[in-house]
């Protein structure tokens, strides 16, 4: 869903769960962690309360586990594990997304197709073409030799 004041994403909890097995499928993390792991990945309006919801939804479906993690300072936090389980749902859920990436590129080449029969001047930029373009110009215009 699209936020209208800034146009950003709010990803659904369907998007948030693949990417949570995945950081999880490299290293176990406490709650915190990954929140901010996701917020690099872009998901920037996640909100905590829910990602621990999730967390414990995974939890009981076997497929993170967790345990209190008393090292350190400061008091103790859960740390999440990925389970078994938990590997194979997140590669039975790479290959969806795989047909679904599908599924997006012919749809983004069906749009750009329809945008340049009605828009003829529709192109898309290139940015390494649009670099080397203004390369040679000189501010008047001309081209430098």
């Amino acid at each position: 869903m699209v936020n209208e004041d800034n146009q950003s994403v709010n990803p659904s909890k369907n998007i948030v769960l693949p990417f949570i097995l995945l950081l999880l499928s490299r290293v176990s993390l406490h709650g915190y962690e990954l929140i901010q792991k996701l917020e690099s990945f872009g998901f920037k309006t996640l909100d905590q309360g829910n990602l621990y919801r999730m967390l414990r939804k995974l939890e009981k479906d076997e497929l993170v586990l967790s345990e209190w993690d008393t090292t350190g300072t400061g008091p103790a936090k859960r740390k999440y594990f990925i389970t078994k389980a938990g590997m194979r749902y997140l590669k039975g859920y790479a290959n969806q997304l795989e047909t679904y990436q599908s599924l997006l590129d012919q749809f983004f080449n069906m749009y750009t197709s329809v945008l340049e029969l009605y828009i003829p001047s529709f192109q898309k930029k290139d940015s390494i073409e649009k670099v080397n373009n203004n390369k040679g110009r000189i501010e008047d215009g001309t081209e430098e030799e």
